[in-house]
């Protein structure tokens, strides 16, 4: 059924994961190895859980990946509202991190912390560049719905001119 008229459009999101194996071994010995997706995309990855809760170290896990999509989320808001602004971003690198305290109760991710490193053309102010990053914060689809406090802490330079 069409959404009426002027009614914002609602969109829906799928993913789904699957794992075998058996857990008859007892907490310690099952293996932690699982596989997951969101359709349409085509790419399945092979996930874990995290290492302190006997997972595999090279694979990713749904800590890490909230953490990314938190990333992603500021990564793409932030161009977005740069490019509506007409300033020029040259390069985007984001290091972010997650603390998760067992000591919480229930255990939660504590705070994300976005330490994105932001290079421009030259023209718009830090001053400006700044109001854009909390403008792309505000406007970040996975910050809204997260009830973990996201922090961004942006590094910003000016590339030099050819």
């Amino acid at each position: 059924m069409p959404a009426a008229v002027n009614e914002p459009p609602v969109h829906q999101f799928r993913a789904h994961c699957s794992w075998s194996g058996s857990t008859a071994g007892g907490y310690r010995g099952y293996d932690r190895t699982y596989r997951g997706g969101a359709p349409p995309a085509e790419a399945e990855l092979a996930l874990s859980s995290d290492p302190a809760f006997l997972g595999d170290p090279a694979l990713l896990n749904p800590e890490q990946l909230v953490v990314l999509a938190a990333a992603s989320c500021q990564l793409l808001s932030f161009l977005a509202v740069a490019a509506r602004a007409r300033i020029d971003v040259r390069d985007y690198r984001d290091d972010a991190t997650a603390t998760l305290s067992e000591a919480n109760r229930p255990v939660r991710l504590d705070e994300i912390v976005l330490r994105p490193r932001i290079t421009l053309a030259a023209g718009p102010t830090e001053e400006r560049v700044r109001h854009l990053v909390e403008v792309a914060h505000r406007e970040c689809f996975i910050a809204n719905s997260l009830a973990t406090p996201v922090r961004v802490e942006p590094l910003i330079a000016f590339a030099e001119p050819a």
